[in-house]
């Protein structure tokens, strides 16, 4: 069983980060994930947050195709994959400007495939490569070309639908939105403005939560009770329960971004753990 935390560090001071870090480490979770939204090039702050630790395992969730040339990417990966042995994984995702999804991905794959860079060998053992994976045909191509998916702002029913497409070999590690010690009038107004961000904000994943079920009244004024409640587990009993159903329903791993943060958010959920 393995539990991670997931969180934006976007605005944090490195010290921040550094501290956070360790505090993840210090508790006994596997790993710390963060993405890459209008901060820190990923790469360079998975090197800071590793050089801050001692056996967390550190992955992008995720670094993003526009950001990057795929040579790039793959020196960097093969740079930390050397330098930290096991402990890091390289998550990609987000979009390439007019260009269809699938042959995007694959090409930049490709191009990650055959970088020329013959000083910098593949390290043994390679950083396991993950793709932020929802839709079946991108599911697909993360069975083919990569090591397994990371799919975010997902609930347990996704995570059965995405073992059964990945195959029982590849790595599969989902993202849970919690809230843990929030009273439940604050707790309910962070869980719909967190759903509510991409809800509105975000296509594919509108299009994701139409294919489990959820109707344009459940997308509606920052989502229904229905699609908050699914999205995001609040308090303590909630919150374990869900990743257990994540692992249940075939997660290898659960990465927990903690909404509504308090100091003893971390400690809280360390208890939780299945």
């Amino acid at each position: 069983m393995s539990v991670g935390i997931w969180r934006f560090f976007d605005g944090a001071p490195i010290g921040v980060v550094r501290e956070t870090a360790a505090e993840v480490e210090e508790l006994g979770f596997d790993a710390i994930w963060f993405g890459e939204y209008a901060g820190r090039d990923a790469f360079t702050q998975a090197g800071l947050i590793l050089a801050a630790t001692a056996r967390l395992t550190v992955a992008t969730g995720i670094a993003r195709f526009d950001r990057r040339a795929p040579i790039a990417a793959e020196a960097a990966t093969r740079a930390l994959g050397e330098a930290y042995p096991g402990r890091f994984v390289a998550g990609f995702g987000g979009h390439l400007p007019g260009a269809r999804p699938v042959p995007a991905i694959r090409a930049y794959l490709d191009g990650m495939d055959e970088a020329a860079l013959p000083a910098l060998p593949p390290p043994s053992p390679r950083p396991r490569r993950l793709i932020a994976a929802l839709g079946p045909r991108v599911l697909d191509l993360a069975a083919e070309r990569a090591d397994g998916a990371h799919p975010y702002f997902v609930p347990p029913e996704h995570t059965a639908v995405a073992r059964e497409r990945l195959g029982p070999g590849k790595y599969l590690a989902v993202e849970q939105a919690v809230i843990l010690d929030a009273p439940p009038e604050a707790a309910r107004e962070a869980a719909r403005e967190h759903v509510g961000l991409y809800v509105r904000q975000a296509p594919h994943h509108q299009a994701n939560l139409r294919r489990l079920g959820f109707t344009d009244a459940d997308l509606a004024d920052g989502g229904s009770d229905r699609l908050v409640d699914a999205i995001v587990a609040t308090g303590e009993e909630t919150a374990a329960a869900r990743i257990r159903a994540h692992l249940d329903a075939g997660a290898d791993h659960v990465c927990v971004q903690v909404l509504a943060r308090t100091p003893k958010s971390y400690s809280l959920l360390a208890d939780l753990r299945p």
